[in-house]
């Protein structure tokens, strides 16, 4: 019998592969579908930093409908309609999945100020989520801000969540830090149990014909996954925190191949939103397969076995792979 089992956020999961944070999550239905077929936690759609203010801002606006400040900056918010669910039904859509489905539900807030966050935060927490991951999508284009600025505004958020939640605590990062391995053992060492590797920053196209700036989604390809084994091979057993992937996770290859660097888990939405739910099956199964057919019995045999866990000078073993890299290519 195959021990495909792992712990994530101090929680058991009877397998490695997690729903991440996306649109099929706004449905019971679809959640129910991913627990049938083998997924192991469900992280939720996020509740956005914008939502909470627009909410605070049409309460102020409801209250002071007279002033014309108040009716210009509405209009700073998508419309109310672009949400699927305002931040007070959000909080009672998690206890609804609670009651619905028993794998583990984890909350996610997206946003980077502290505004509402705590407030949220333990909202989320006593509607019952099993764990909270933070989606810090922050974008710094202002000039005036510091490398330095820009981790202590992290760093900020989670004390102020820690302080007031007990529920186990994820952050999503983005790759784009001067020095990942410093922020990610300062995240930990604040007391966040998971970290999340990579956020997927989506880049605007130019629209030749319109000539202006047009929002551009591509899904993930597992060719983005290279990025996140790097430094989750990196990260293994150097810091408190597990370890989660995110992006690129396509095939159970893909997830033995997080494992093999150091994850704990693997998310994928992706793969789900091409193949559908059902793929889930397939993905369980093929994690089994390749564990039988090179003889483990659990997945926990196979946890960092490729992680650069026994390389004291990291810097020095990527500079030699760096340098390996450019001499296997030679023109004919």
């Amino acid at each position: 019998m195959i021990d495909l089992s792992t712990d994530y956020l101090g929680i058991k999961l009877k397998n490695p592969l997690v729903a991440s944070a996306s649109p099929l999550c706004e449905d019971i239905e679809n959640i129910k579908q991913m627990e049938k077929s083998g997924i192991a936690a469900v992280v939720l759609h996020s509740l956005f930093e914008e939502q909470v203010l627009l909410q605070e801002k049409e309460l102020n606006y409801a209250l002071t409908k007279n002033t014309e400040a108040y009716a210009e900056s509405l209009s700073y918010f998508p419309d109310v309609n672009d949400y699927s669910f305002a931040p007070d039904e959000y909080v009672e859509y998690i206890a609804k999945v609670k009651k619905a489905v028993d794998i583990p539900m984890i909350g996610s807030l997206n946003g980077i100020s502290n505004s509402g966050w705590i407030k949220y935060g333990k909202k989320i927490e006593e509607a019952g989520a099993d764990a909270l991951e933070l989606n810090i999508y922050y974008l710094p284009t202002r000039k005036t801000i510091s490398c330095q600025q820009v981790e202590n505004a992290y760093l900020d958020l989670v004390k102020a969540l820690r302080q007031n939640i007990k529920i186990p605590l994820a952050i999503k990062l983005s790759p784009y830090f001067n020095s990942i391995a410093d922020l990610a053992n300062k995240l930990a060492e604040e007391g966040v149990e998971g970290l999340v590797l990579f956020n997927r920053f989506y880049q605007p196209d130019i629209d030749l014909i319109e000539m202006k700036v047009a929002p551009n989604l591509e899904l993930s390809r597992s060719t983005e996954l290279r990025l996140r084994l790097r430094w989750v091979g990196i990260l293994y057993q150097k810091i408190k925190s597990d370890l989660a992937i995110t992006g690129g996770v396509h095939t159970a290859e893909d997830i033995i191949k997080g494992i093999l660097t150091g994850a704990n888990i693997t998310m994928m939405t992706s793969a789900l939103l091409e193949k559908g739910i059902p793929f889930i099956e397939d993905m369980v199964k093929g994690i089994e397969e390749w564990l039988r057919r090179n003889n483990y019995n659990s997945i926990n045999e196979i946890r960092g076995i490729l992680s650069q866990k026994n390389v004291e000078e990291t810097d020095a073993f990527e500079r030699a792979n760096y340098l390996k890299v450019l001499k296997s290519y030679h023109l004919e």
